[in-house]
């Protein structure tokens, strides 16, 4: 990625953290620098003199910036390491301030039943699937089995998940599609039971034109079960992900995926017979 790349990017991901625009831009061009007046700002971000100095105030309210009451007025940026902690807290903060103010909402009572052992839900996104992943294996007290379809699924923070799950004495066993993904597994996982599972149709299907490529089985405690797969290619060349959710003692997806998941699981028992 090239120097102006960068600077765009550093640009739009501190709009996302809640800086506007122009105070966005004033920050990356004093982290080019070591130390600017507010022409050598403007002309650096092209934010127009004016804006330049609105922008500092803010960024220095945020902590994000220092000032030197000189003639003329010099300002710098903090550390790298200070600003991303800084924002960090923040962000914390304001999602913690949400958390307690969704809580404190009224329920409205509309008169449904709201408690079902019967739900079935779809899911699109790779952040929403993701965030469900983590929430299933969070919530688990008994066993995880997830069988992995796709290299992408498997991240750094799917291991630190599945780790927390052990150290809570949470039965852990996964199955992936091929022998060299077996391995990256087993050698991120080595205390964990890591197979080549034998559901050959999660890479590819028997049905004409049918290209879609599942990405994740995951059944934690044997009650709910999310499945999702890779269904198209996105604008910017990324995979869309789309999945199903389902929960529930008596849930039947879940009592079929508990069986298509122990018959290609060939070292798990299956979960109905152990019932017994």
């Amino acid at each position: 990625m090239d120097d102006i790349s960068n600077q765009e990017r550093a640009i739009e991901l501190l709009q996302q953290l809640g800086l506007k625009e122009y105070e966005a831009k004033s920050f990356v061009a004093l982290a080019r620098r070591q130390r600017g007046t507010a022409k050598d700002i403007s002309e650096t971000s092209e934010v127009p003199r004016t804006r330049v100095y609105d922008a500092i105030r803010v960024l220095e309210t945020k902590g994000l910036v220092e000032t030197q009451h000189s003639n003329p007025q010099l300002f710098r940026a903090v550390s790298i390491d200070e600003a991303v902690n800084t924002l960090q807290s923040e962000y914390v903060e304001r999602t913690e301030s949400l958390r307690s103010t969704l809580s404190g909402l009224e329920p409205v009572d509309d008169g449904e039943q709201t408690e079902s052992t019967h739900e079935v839900w779809s899911i699109s996104g790779d952040q929403g699937i993701t965030s469900r992943t983590r929430q299933l294996i969070e919530g688990a007290t008994e066993e995880v089995i997830l069988v992995i379809g796709h290299e992408g699924v498997f991240t750094d923070q799917l291991v630190e998940q599945l780790q927390s799950a052990q150290e809570r004495d949470v039965t852990v066993v996964i199955g992936t599609v091929d022998e060299e993904l077996r391995t990256a597994v087993q050698d991120a996982l080595p205390n964990t039971e890591v197979f080549v599972s034998g559901l050959d149709w999660l890479s590819r299907s028997t049905l004409p034109g049918d290209d879609t490529e599942i990405s994740r089985l995951l059944l934690a405690d044997r009650e709910a079960i999310l499945v999702s797969s890779f269904t198209e290619t996105m604008a910017d060349g990324r995979e869309h992900e789309q999945g199903v959710f389902g929960q529930g003692f008596d849930n039947g997806l879940v009592a079929i995926t508990r069986r298509l998941m122990a018959t290609g699981l060939l070292s798990v028992n299956d979960p109905e017979t152990e019932k017994t």
